[in-house]
């Protein structure tokens, strides 16, 4: 009895390559065309439904002024060492175990000595936060020395200085997670040294320690400051801090005449 061999089905219309154009000698399409037409086809479905072209050309294809160097650079820098932060930090936060009675400390030890490129991860995210902040107190000499603080920037420039803060936090709250005697009595002196502030000092100082002194949920409130709420407030204002750039533009340098700032380039 013959086998009853049904047809294939049909491919998508996305999956099916353009007509060829008037003229060309080419006889039928070799798949590799046919995988970059769907690829177009797929990109241009996003694009109509999202709109993200418009905004990406904004962005990409901006003016700068002329005279623009490697200092305007210290900003992208300071957010892709948060990137990698972030990234590094997910991975750290898998082994991790925020237990004050010697989990802590094992599961930073465990992850030093067992976990595969455990170390070299953990070097990336303990040294990553020293690069992050000379980045930013960097990119704010920059900012401050060349005026991008005047008008109409202030808005950025209150941004950015919250940003130092935060910055300042994270890395303070991390300090103590590895929980070895450094990190604990660096802890204890600056926790001290923030109560000692006017008015808010006593109140910063308990809701940091979680109570009159250091407890076993301070070190859950420094992981969850450090992994939760900074984080999500830093990506937040990144983000605001970005669309103000790209909304007022990039300043000129100061030994620019300003006839010669206003002849800018694209981008």
């Amino acid at each position: 009895m013959p086998k009853l061999k049904l047809p294939m089905p049909p491919l998508p219309d996305a999956l099916n390559p353009r007509p060829k154009r008037p003229g060309d000698p080419t006889n039928g399409a070799k798949p590799l065309d046919v995988a970059k037409e769907a690829g177009i086809s797929a990109a241009d479905w996003v694009d109509e439904r999202l709109a993200l072209t418009q905004p990406a050309r904004w962005v990409m294809f901006r003016k700068i002024p002329r005279g623009t160097n490697w200092f305007y650079t210290l900003g992208s820098a300071t957010m892709f060492a948060f990137l990698s932060q972030a990234v590094t930090g997910v991975f750290l936060a898998m082994y991790y175990r925020p237990d004050p009675a010697g989990g802590a400390y094992e599961s930073i030890r465990h992850i030093n000595d067992d976990v595969f490129l455990g170390q070299f991860v953990h070097g990336m995210h303990k040294w990553g936060s020293t690069v992050m902040v000379i980045l930013i107190c960097l990119h704010m000499a920059r900012t401050f020395f060349f005026g991008a603080y005047k008008y109409p920037r202030e808005m950025n420039w209150i941004i950015g200085v919250v940003l130092l803060i935060l910055t300042f936090l994270m890395s303070f709250t991390g300090y103590l997670l590895p929980f070895d005697q450094r990190s604990y009595w660096a802890t204890v002196v600056g926790v001290n040294i923030n109560g000692t502030g006017p008015l808010v000092g006593p109140y910063l100082n308990d809701f940091l320690y979680g109570g009159p002194d250091f407890n076993t949920t301070t070190l859950a409130r420094f992981y969850s400051i450090h992994m939760l709420l900074v984080p999500g407030l830093i990506a937040a204002l990144i983000g605001a801090h970005l669309w103000l750039v790209m909304k007022h533009g990039t300043t000129a340098p100061p030994w620019l005449k300003p006839r010669d700032s206003h002849d800018g380039r694209h981008s």
